[in-house]
């Protein structure tokens, strides 16, 4: 456990730190978070025509309200948070590239749903929007992260149980060993080798 929790920590400082990189920010971070604002809004023009992106702003063409995705609100750091839980745990590298895949697709795809939740909060009310994207949301990112992970662990726990439950392939058994040749039978008092399988006893002439 000790081990599990030093590697989780110094994964997630490591990957935070490749992070806030300018080099990073610039060809990374700014592009999907560019990227976060078309599809959210590429979704809501589905049933709303007056949504529109411009950068890293969904808004409103109508009434001119915007939400600009700053960091912490693009999903990535709650990505580097399960990617060092994931990285850290005891478990097969096919398990961890499952999980890490599968999961920063979750996380990412309920972060679409907090945009553009926050895009109509918003407009309905300032100090709702307020609450909502400063507790109710970040709680309910990490509380994804977390449930993931424990979705995760528990997968490959059990797969790891069921291959050390499989027997391991025995040999085949030998060949049983050749039975030994049959002996002659020797007639009494003659010492001659009898060729037949008749038990009678010689007459004497």
């Amino acid at each position: 456990m000790l081990r599990f929790f030093l590697l989780f920590l110094g994964i997630q400082l490591s990957l935070f730190g490749v992070n806030m990189l300018n080099w990073v920010q610039q060809h990374a971070v700014l592009p999907w978070t560019a990227l976060l604002a078309r599809i959210s809004a590429g979704l809501v023009t589905w049933f709303d025509a007056t949504a529109a992106a411009q950068g890293k702003v969904l808004w409103n063409t109508v009434t001119g309200f915007g939400v600009s995705i700053e960091p912490g609100c693009n999903g990535i750091e709650a990505c580097i948070v399960l990617v060092a839980a994931i990285l850290a745990f005891p478990a097969g590298w096919r398990s961890k590239l499952t999980g890490l895949v599968a999961g920063c697709v979750a996380v990412q795809a309920l972060n679409v749903v907090r945009v553009i939740s926050l895009f109509y909060i918003g407009q309905w009310n300032t100090a709702a929007f307020n609450f909502a994207h400063e507790f109710l949301w970040q709680g309910l990112i990490m509380l994804d992260v977390l449930v993931v992970w424990l979705l995760w662990v528990r997968r490959a726990t059990r797969g790891e149980r069921r291959d050390d439950d499989d027997p391991p392939h025995s040999p085949p058994p030998p060949d049983p060993p050749a039975a030994p040749p049959r002996r002659p039978l020797m007639s009494q008092g003659q010492g001659v080798v009898s060729g037949s399988a008749d038990l009678s006893l010689p007459t004497r002439a």
